[in-house]
């Protein structure tokens, strides 16, 4: 008698560790039982992925879904609604909501809103500030925690950290890998005089400049190296930084986002106006170029969309009273897959980027790979087809993207989290059943 599934992915071009193959996918139970030939068995239920790639399901492990207390800008539902439109499988979403995220309370609230109203599997960042700084070593260790998130760099209420006793501070408090927003305050606080009084939003990189970031990036690197944390440092946005993230890649790990290697000014400015306007910025051809070199020579670890969305009418305000940020969370994969069908990176580098990536530098348990044993997770693309981003794909509350009307070759077709499938051809299926995703270096312990 024949082995009998959950579910089979049939006659896809899968990518594994192993590269691309021709193979079935058996599942059972929400994790992967079954790699090869499965023409003879039976399944519950079958997904045809003939002409389709198989790939590892896309994490991003950079969004801002604004709940609570910023609603009319995004929420979780909607947010992850977008993500798993957008072949996202698990999000880690960040701590600068009101309140912050700063606690166990905190925490709980946003797990529990997550509760049978999210589409995708996540976890959420805690934010480091003087007041948790002693509490940070356990509050890591908390189910659903990513991590410990530190802003050198401009945020919301008691979420900056830039004096250097205090960073010492955070970062000898645990264990797990921090993420880091690395642009230095000082500079930006003189700077600003530059736009203050109102300016085009194409002085944006010149306000927030290269150096402001070299400044933050060289520091957190330093810190880094004097505590022995290992830290993350978030998009990355100069071809300045790259040689000094290079020389600690011991310790330091490195993000850049789709935005970056897409767009460069002053082209976005001058079409997109404050719409383009980010932190750290779009910077010019010079630095989106660069960027690609630091994926290409392996500097660059992992991509996140830094899904920061705000109402077109904030986004209308004069700069520089205009909010930064910008969405991105669903179309992360679409904008990807065109680079690589422009042969700026191969699938498998995206895979790493998006999926294995995520999961070596989170320690993420079960995730990231099409493996015996791991869940069953997939973001199912046709590399063959071309598609216009639009207004009415978009799930995000905000209504708008930097890449409404834009072309791509390549697009998901399919998410399947844990054996179920949560969306299929551009439609949302079943009921919202996310989970909080699981670590393996959860276990709170303070450094000796």
């Amino acid at each position: 008698m024949s082995e009998s599934y959950d579910l089979i992915i049939k006659g896809g071009q899968v990518v594994t560790p192993n590269g691309i193959e021709n193979l079935d996918v058996g599942v059972t139970g929400g994790r992967i039982v079954a790699l090869g030939d499965l023409s003879g068995a039976a399944a519950k239920e079958t997904y045809d992925a003939a002409g389709q790639h198989v790939l590892p399901g896309a994490i991003d492990t950079q969004v801002h879904f604004r709940e609570p207390g910023l609603e009319q800008k995004e929420d979780l539902a909607c947010g992850t609604a977008a993500a798993a439109l957008g072949g996202i499988v698990a999000i880690f979403e960040m701590p600068n909501t009101n309140p912050n995220t700063l606690g166990p309370v905190e925490l709980a609230d946003k797990l529990s809103r997550c509760e049978n109203r999210a589409w995708t599997d996540h976890a959420f960042f805690i934010g480091a500030s003087e007041e948790n700084v002693d509490e940070l070593a356990e509050l890591e260790g908390l189910p659903g925690c990513a991590g410990i998130k530190i802003f050198m760099g401009s945020s919301t209420g008691s979420l900056l950290v830039e004096e250097e006793g205090l960073l010492v501070d955070v970062l000898t408090n645990g264990n797990r890998r921090c993420p880091v927003h690395a642009e230095d305050e000082n500079r930006l606080r003189e700077r600003f005089a530059l736009v203050r009084d109102g300016a085009d939003p194409e002085m944006h990189p010149v306000w927030r400049d290269v150096e402001a970031a070299v400044i933050a990036t060289t520091r957190i690197c330093r810190l880094a190296r004097q505590t022995g944390r290992r830290v993350h440092v978030l998009h990355i946005t100069s071809k300045d930084e790259l040689p000094i993230l290079a020389a600690n890649k011991d310790l330091v790990t490195v993000e850049t986002t789709p935005q970056h290697l897409t767009l460069s000014a002053p082209d976005c400015y001058e079409r997109l106006g404050t719409f383009a306007q980010m932190n750290p910025p779009i910077r010019d051809e010079e630095h989106r170029l660069g960027l690609w070199e630091g994926i290409r020579n392996g500097t660059v670890d992992v991509l996140g969309s830094d899904h920061a969305p705000h109402t077109i009418e904030e986004k209308q305000k004069p700069y520089p009273t205009s909010p930064s940020g910008m969405p991105g969370v669903q179309t992360l994969i679409p904008l990807m897959l065109d680079h690589v069908n422009k042969g700026n990176l191969t699938l498998e580098r995206l895979v790493d980027l998006t999926s294995a990536g995520p999961a070596r530098i989170y320690n993420i348990a079960g995730k990231g790979r099409i493996a015996f044993g791991f869940d069953a997770d997939f973001t199912i693309v046709d590399m063959n087809k071309e598609e216009t981003i639009t207004k009415d794909w978009l799930a995000y509350k905000c209504g708008w993207s930097p890449f409404d009307g834009v072309t791509v070759k390549g697009w998901p077709m399919a998410t399947i989290i844990r054996g179920n499938i949560v969306m299929n051809d551009g439609e949302l299926i079943g009921d919202p059943s996310g989970k909080p995703v699981r670590f393996s270096d959860t276990e709170p312990a303070k450094n000796s």
